[in-house]
Formats: C-alpha cells, structure tokens, sequence
C-alpha cells in the first residue's frame, strides 16, 4: 500500500514551522536539507523535521495539511511535543 506522509519542519532556533505532504518522505526532508528545493525552506533555513505523520489515502493527506497550515502555531506546538517533546530531528531516525 502507497504512503503518504504530513510533516512538520523547523529551523534551528525553532522559530519558523514549515508544513507539507510527500509520497517519498525520505526524498523530501532530503530535498529541503541540501536546499534543493527553492523557496521558503530554503530561505529560512528550515531544515529540521520535527513532525510526521502517515495515511494510505493521498486526499486525506493534501486535506490534513491544508487544515494543519490553517491553525495557530500553538496548535502545531502541541502536535509536535506530542511525538517529539524535545523537537530532536527526526530525519536520522527515519533514513
């Protein structure tokens, strides 16, 4: 079954939240990593996964962004420490 994925990226300071969607989360951390990618990622710096989360369905997925990128940061905040109560990043766990 085909996954896709939500995640959550930060920058060093924490500062900054950056939320997507990929069917390759691995490729995709690593796309914003080495700056692959132009545009807000790479223009702050928002390198860090901090958050992630799958579904097998791709419009559940698009939905489940679009709707996280509309709540407050507080909201992201609390998603986060949920999983990853110190914001370590993830990517080395998941490669």
């Amino acid at each position: 079954m085909k996954k896709f994925y939500i995640y959550i990226l930060t920058n060093k300071t924490n500062k900054v939240l950056y939320i997507g969607v990929t069917n390759d989360l691995i490729r995709r951390i690593y796309e914003h990593r080495n700056n692959l990618l132009k545009g807000f990622t790479q223009k702050y710096n928002v390198h860090k996964l901090v958050y992630y989360e799958a579904t097998g369905n791709v419009l559940e997925a698009i939905s489940r962004e679009k709707s996280m990128k509309r709540w407050k940061r507080v909201w992201k905040e609390k998603l986060i420490n949920k999983m990853n109560p110190d914001w370590d990043d993830l990517y080395e766990k998941i490669i």
